[in-house]
């Protein structure tokens, strides 16, 4: 209210000066007289100020028309003006349009639509290392990927887009499965870019696909010096690498340097279970049995395992029963409750054909926790003391049923392995193999197996005849095993301790 109040008197005070002046100057004597071509013109002072206002003013008119016929000339000529930033304005407000409805389309999953949007944006900006970028991975989605690759080569060709186009074109070769290109384009990109962790990774599982170990070793080492491993992830697949170098070394006849790698690989991860096997097995081609046994026993440690076991069973080969029990001692005093540690004491026992003994040993683990190994030592118990076939089949039918106990199994995609490899078979995942049990599933059978030991023993009973009684000698074990290797319910057949 106040602020129009001091508008309006602001106003009524110009309108009172402009009419003050115009009278002073009505009453004004004087004038200014102009000749101009024998004419001459008298004004009076009102008519002298206002010619002079009509000539500043068509002036300056003058000289708006002469700027604009300057910059029409520059338009024609191609020069940089008003007009030709206006229309690239309103080019680039279309393009970046495009562009971001681009965007929206590749990110909604319509990859033609994307296209489309990106050749638009590609018509109005030029600016070809965004809109290369996205018709590459609109192409991509499209299914076109000839397009694809052509733009990724045009990225390739600007320096400041050159990883961009190089991981694109590696990332094609390998959906298509050529990972000779991809495993080149790879050292390129990580070459171009060592801090890009997946690039880094893709590098890596290609180098240990093609069993580049000392390639493999110099990538883990890089990404390490840059942040992308912790130390005790990168000492443990430095482990699996080494193991890995050792066996194709061990592979080419070299033993001494295969031994050498094994006992680093072993340094490296104490607990990878294949490095200490080798590692071992190294010491005891170099006739240093207390090095393999500690090695072994400082796995066992961490990790009960039976190639552990075997390993430390080749250590003396030819010792017998009861002084391998006495000797193993010290390899299971340090997890003694563990079920490896029970089965193996139980499998030592049975050698020795104490069978009481091996029944005490294996404790309530068929109970509590049974595997296929322990159902089948329990087997070879029953037969020992003398048990009737039907007891024995019963046990080896269970076998069938409960689970096959801890295999190598990769974490990512669950496929079972009958040997720890450094890259999973079915995912090609690097060191994901793990030793645990996989999940529980029942055999598929009509009616289900869990009628199966009685069965067994029902068709038994009538041919069992006067078997009851009768004391198994060594060979009746050896016997237990060939069915049980036959009706495969055993993880690990291969990797026993050659009792």
């Amino acid at each position: 209210m106040l602020w129009s109040l001091i508008k309006i008197v602001l106003f009524v005070a110009v309108v009172g000066a402009l009419a003050w002046g115009a009278g002073f100057l009505l009453e004004s004597q004087g004038g200014v007289q102009v000749t101009l071509l024998g004419t001459e013109y008298s004004f009076g002072p009102l008519q002298s100020v206002i010619a002079v206002i009509v000539l500043l003013f068509a002036v300056w008119l003058l000289l708006k028309i002469l700027t604009l016929l300057l910059a029409v000339w520059h338009f024609l000529n191609g020069d940089e003006t008003a007009l030709t930033r206006y229309f690239d304005r309103n080019r680039e407000r279309k393009g970046f349009e495009a562009l971001s409805e681009g965007l929206m389309a590749l990110a909604s999953g319509e990859g033609k639509v994307a296209m489309s949007k990106a050749a638009k944006a590609d018509k109005y900006l030029n600016r070809p290392a965004l809109t290369n970028l996205l018709t590459a991975q609109a192409a991509e989605m499209a299914g076109d990927r000839h397009k694809a690759e052509e733009t990724y080569r045009k990225l390739v060709a600007d320096e400041a887009t050159r990883f961009v186009g190089v991981r694109g074109i590696m990332k094609q070769k390998l959906a298509e499965g050529d990972t000779e290109t991809a495993l080149q384009l790879a050292e390129k990109a990580f070459a171009l870019k060592p801090k890009h962790e997946e690039t880094g990774d893709v590098l890596l599982r290609l180098q240990a696909e093609k069993e580049d170990w000392a390639g493999a070793r110099k990538t883990l080492s890089t990404k390490l010096k840059n942040g992308q491993l912790p130390r005790d992830v990168h000492k443990r697949r430095d482990a699996v690498l080494a193991l890995s170098e050792a066996r194709d070394v061990f592979a080419e006849g070299n033993d001494i340097e295969a031994r050498e790698e094994a006992i680093e690989a072993n340094r490296l991860s104490p607990d990878l279970i294949p490095a200490a096997v080798m590692a071992a097995q190294g010491y005891i081609g170099q006739k240093k049995p207390r090095y393999a046994a500690r090695v072994l026993t400082k796995a066992w440690s961490v990790h009960p395992h039976p190639d552990l076991a075997a390993a430390y069973a080749a250590i003396e080969p030819d010792e017998k029963p009861a002084a391998r029990i006495k000797r193993f001692g010290a390899l299971t005093k340090s997890q003694p409750d563990h079920p490896e540690t029970r089965m193996l004491q139980s499998e030592l026992h049975i050698a020795n054909e104490d069978f009481p003994a091996a029944r005490r040993a294996l404790g309530k683990l068929v109970e509590e926790d049974p595997t296929a190994r322990s159902v089948t030592l329990m087997a070879a118990i029953e037969r020992g003391e003398g048990a009737s076939d039907t007891i024995v089949k019963g046990w080896l039918a269970r076998a069938l049923t409960v689970s096959r106990g801890p295999q190598w199994i990769c974490d990512n995609c669950q496929h079972i392995h009958a040997n720890w490899k450094p890259i999973c078979e079915n995912c090609k995942s690097f060191d994901t193999l793990a030793w645990k049990t996989p999940p529980m599933s029942e055999v598929a059978m009509p009616g289900g197996v869990q009628m199966l030991p009685l069965i067994v023993g029902a068709s038994e009973d009538q041919a069992a005849g006067d078997d009851t009684g009768k004391i198994a000698t060594r060979s009746d074990i050896e016997d237990v095993d060939l069915i049980v290797e036959d009706g495969e319910p055993r993880a690990e057949d291969d990797k026993q301790v050659s009792l």
